[in-house]
């Protein structure tokens, strides 16, 4: 796949809000998370977005939807390895002591969800690059993120349910079992689904080609209408065939 334009509209992302310095505060409820992102969106004078989300982030972007399900702030989701329920990792329990906790062990219980034996460069490079984000994180960070992910919640599926919704997965190991995708497919019956045949937990940084594919053909959707994410000057439908033909193509020659 060809070089990746830069869109007018992301230029102008990038002039108001500097992508360095774009990462969200400590938070220790969903609540206060979600009232948050409203304030940023406000101060961005974003009206409606379409929200990627991956592992916790897929979690919160549906909270926040859910969040603003009487006056809709979320026009579409995208959930990369995502779920819906934090019960499914058993540390509901716990989640009221991360804060207690020093960054070491944190960091040991992050670190223990990353694959682990032999895997191929790119997926190798993007566990290093999560590694070195890792390290970047003080305490309270980490155990804010820790809260998030393990405090007693689950999507309300009847608050979301008219918003067009991609479930993207990958079929090799990650820190999401079979039990929490299956139940993301019955949450989400009319979803489009998008699957990798590898990937791990970062397919969006070691399968970023593909990714940004599904992510087009998510898009590809709302073109012509008020909230079309992509600028028609930037790629066109044809390119995206073209581009998911050459996808499926490469994964069947992957198979063989």
């Amino acid at each position: 796949m060809g070089e990746i334009k830069v869109s007018p509209d992301y230029n102008w992302f990038r002039s108001t809000v500097p992508l360095k310095k774009l990462q969200y505060p400590v938070y220790w409820d969903h609540l206060e998370f979600c009232d948050g992102f409203r304030k940023l969106l406000d101060h961005l004078q974003l009206d409606k977005v379409h929200l990627f989300g991956a592992s916790l982030g897929g979690f919160l972007a549906q909270k926040f939807a859910e969040y603003t399900h009487k006056s809709p702030r979320v026009q579409s989701l995208i959930l990369c390895n995502s779920f819906s329920d934090t019960s499914i990792f058993n540390q509901t329990w716990t989640a009221n002591s991360f804060w207690l906790m020093p960054a070491f062990m944190l960091k040991k219980i992050v670190l223990g969800n990353f694959a682990s034996g032999p895997l191929d460069p790119e997926m190798a490079d993007g566990i290093d690059f999560m590694v070195d984000r890792l390290e970047s994180l003080g305490q309270s960070e980490l155990a804010s993120r820790l809260t998030l992910n393990c405090q007693n919640s689950y999507v309300e599926p009847h608050k979301i349910r008219d918003i067009p919704v991609t479930i993207m997965d990958v079929f090799d190991q990650s820190a999401l079992s079979t039990e929490a995708k299956e139940e993301m497919y019955k949450l989400y019956p009319n979803a489009r689904r998008a699957h990798l045949k590898t990937g791990g937990n970062f397919p969006y940084l070691c399968r970023s080609a593909e990714v940004n594919l599904y992510i087009q053909i998510h898009l590809l959707q709302f073109h012509g209408t008020r909230y079309a994410a992509i600028d028609p000057s930037m790629v066109s439908a044809e390119e995206l065939e073209v581009q998911k033909i050459s996808l499926h193509t490469s994964n069947e020659q992957e198979e063989q």
